[in-house]
């Protein structure tokens, strides 16, 4: 008897990139040799940001949450005894994609390898990060005509390359529901493909739509994310059939890779945190019709630091089980003629289409950033008031606290620590690859940049030119940002209280009280010091703590801690609350409470992010009132606190 035909498996990722090029190198190297069958490149947020590592927002930044990549050096070593040319690698870079991408080809180059060959994907999702993730550097115009700019230089040389990955996973850390997830990732990438419309001949704009991948969230509800991802399919392709004339079929897929939810990973019991991958890894493999491309998947101790390469090693086997080992591969659909799932992406479908009627009553997403910004900040304080009301459960977080503890974190080393001397050595090759190089090859390289930024050229020639003269990031960028200029994003978090007051009527009571013995309203000041863009937590705060009656003020991110100190001494603040996901909360907390120290200003500072007890034990050591990580998910508690730090009880009770 014959055995049934198996499906291809999709591609195994694990992403991944620390400390150095030369680190991120040997594991990339090592996950390969595992069975990993692509690449999947963290940078670190001076390359996505457009700094090199010796400047200063980058100080306590490199090499943090990905490799750092300043010049072509860095790039050649990132990749040494890697062919490129049989790689099919994912890089998660956005606002400098272009430069990213040159640097890439330039190593390909290098290497013989054919270029036209090269497979692989660029994120290049600009507004992602506008609403989510912050990490952009221009205004969106400009932005949308870089992005174009990509796909119309990789559609002539790289047509095996996907020039943009539109990017809903970070929609939904930060709180998209379902239906926003699908608008808002749709009308990202209607706005790309209208933009590019004019950029490639028409007889080929078809295989462009085609070209274009998404790159998208599962959560732990798997069947509404299955679902999600059979409306997805179904709504692309009325999109590019109706929008786009898009004849061919294949044309229309709905081609996306995905890294499952990491927003619920859990401090508390994080080996749960293995099964939650395993049920959310499910949501994207078990609809053959909607089945990931990719797939890379959180390492289980994600929610407590940087996972080491055992940790990932793990996860990549969970997949291998799955696409190996189980019998998945070999049927056909398992939900079609579902009816249950059909009510449910057709109820999904719906609730897109309601979206995206309002964005292109807008104008489209460009001009509906602010909007959507405003929404994801609104489902997010939803999301978290029900798990604070246990309406949502979480398992070891609001029930089932109590448990053994768990082998999986004892000792010192349940979790990788960056090397200490990563940065100052990464700065002293950057010094000398500035010495080495041809002065005069990257003054000319830099001008004919900039004539390019100014006059319309494909923004790919002169990048590509720039990385062969040795440019390095922090260059390429600033000429960019000298003909585009800087962007900053709105933050959602309206200084108006929100209707959502219920059990907040104890707190607000204290408000009051503080702030008529301080004799004003009681000054919040939350700040997100670096370049750490994962601003949902901070939104959040800073949202709670005005509807409990506090006066807030909240900049948004990229901010210098001489900035943050000095806007708390301007807002003559009661108290200061930082923000830091990026694992530079040592140093940069650290700087503030210097500042604050030389202008002798006392006042109180609490911290929050993906901080080890250890740090936050140094931090307290320092005059940081409170600490919080992920397991302080009760923001009222987190509000009663600033209150009593604020106005003790003794104070109060006099």
């Amino acid at each position: 008897m014959s055995q049934p035909q198996k499906d291809r498996p999709w591609l195994f990722r694990t992403y991944a990139g620390h400390s150095t090029a030369k680190a991120s190198n040997a594991l990339y190297r090592g996950n390969l040799a595992k069975g990993q069958t692509g690449l999947s490149v963290a940078f670190d947020l001076p390359t996505q940001t457009g700094y090199d590592s010796d400047h200063r927002l980058a100080r306590g930044e490199v090499g943090k949450v990905g490799v750092p990549v300043c010049h072509l050096g860095d790039m050649r070593t990132l990749f040494a005894d890697i062919p490129l040319e049989q790689m099919n690698t994912s890089m998660t870079i956005n606002a400098t994609a272009p430069w990213l991408l040159a640097l890439y080809i330039a190593v390909a180059e290098e290497q013989g390898a054919d270029i036209s060959a090269l497979q692989g994907t660029v994120q290049n999702d600009i507004i992602k990060e506008y609403l989510s993730r912050g990490t952009y550097i221009c205004p969106p115009a400009p932005s949308l005509r870089m992005i174009t700019d990509v796909a119309a230089y990789t559609r002539e040389h790289l047509p095996k390359w996907n020039p943009m990955n539109v990017c809903s996973y970070h929609l939904q850390e930060a709180g998209a529901t379902p239906e926003q997830e699908l608008a808002f990732a749709l009308a990202t990438a209607t706005a790309v493909l209208d933009d590019l419309k004019g950029k490639v001949p028409a007889e080929h704009f078809g295989n462009m739509v085609g070209r274009i991948s998404f790159f998208v969230n599962a959560g732990i509800r798997f069947v509404t994310e299955m679902c999600k991802m059979r409306a997805f399919v179904e709504l692309w392709d009325e999109i590019c059939q109706e929008r786009y004339d898009v004849e061919d079929p294949k044309m229309r897929r709905f081609r996306y890779g995905v890294q499952v939810n990491s927003l619920g990973l859990t401090e508390p019991q994080p080996e749960n945190n293995v099964y939650r991958i395993l049920i959310e890894m499910l949501a994207v493999t078990l609809s053959k019709n909607a089945r990931a491309r990719a797939v890379q998947l959180p390492a289980w101790n994600e929610a407590l630091g940087l996972p080491r390469p055992w940790d990932q090693q793990w996860s990549l086997r969970m997949q291998q089980i799955l696409a190996y080992e189980t019998d998945l591969l070999e049927y056909d659909d398992l939900f079609d003629n579902n009816p249950a799932v059909d009510r449910k992406v057709a109820a999904l479908k719906e609730g897109a289409r309601q979206e995206l009627a309002q964005i292109d009553g807008m104008g489209g997403a460009v001009n509906a950033i602010e909007y959507m910004k405003s929404r994801l900040v609104e489902s997010n304080a939803e999301r978290i008031g029900n798990i604070e009301t246990g309406e949502t459960i979480v398992v070891g977080v609001n029930k089932w606290q109590n448990g053994e503890p768990s082998p999986l974190t004892a000792g010192d080393d349940a979790i990788m620590v960056s090397d200490p001397e990563a940065e100052a050595d990464q700065i002293a090759r950057l010094a000398a690859w500035k010495a080495g190089r041809d002065a005069a090859a990257v003054a000319q390289a830099l001008t004919e940049l900039k004539a390019a930024a100014l006059n319309g050229t494909n923004i790919m020639i002169p990048s590509i030119a720039c990385a062969k003269a040795g440019v390095t990031t922090g260059e390429w960028a600033e000429e960019i940002r000298s003909v585009f200029g800087q962007y900053r994003a709105p933050t959602g978090v309206s200084r108006n209280p929100s209707n959502r007051t219920e059990g907040l009527d104890d707190i607000r009571a204290r408000v009051d009280a503080a702030s008529s013995r301080l004799g004003r309203r009681l000054k919040f000041l939350v700040g997100k010091p670096g370049l750490d863009g994962h601003s949902n937590g901070a939104e959040q705060i800073a949202a709670r703590a005005r509807d409990c009656g506090m006066d807030i003020t909240y900049e948004g991110i990229r901010l210098t801690p001489e900035e943050i100190v000095d806007a708390a001494q301007k807002e003559d603040a009661h108290v200061i609350g930082l923000s830091i996901l990026s694992g530079s909360h040592i140093p940069l907390i650290g700087e503030v409470m210097e500042r604050l120290r030389e202008k002798n200003l006392n006042i109180p500072v609490v911290a929050g992010g993906i901080i080890p007890e250890d740090d936050a034990a140094k931090l307290r050591a320092i005059g940081v009132a409170r600490v919080y990580t992920p397991k302080d998910f009760e923001l009222n508690r987190i509000m009663e606190d600033i209150v009593t730090i604020v106005d003790p009880p003794e104070i109060a009770a006099e």
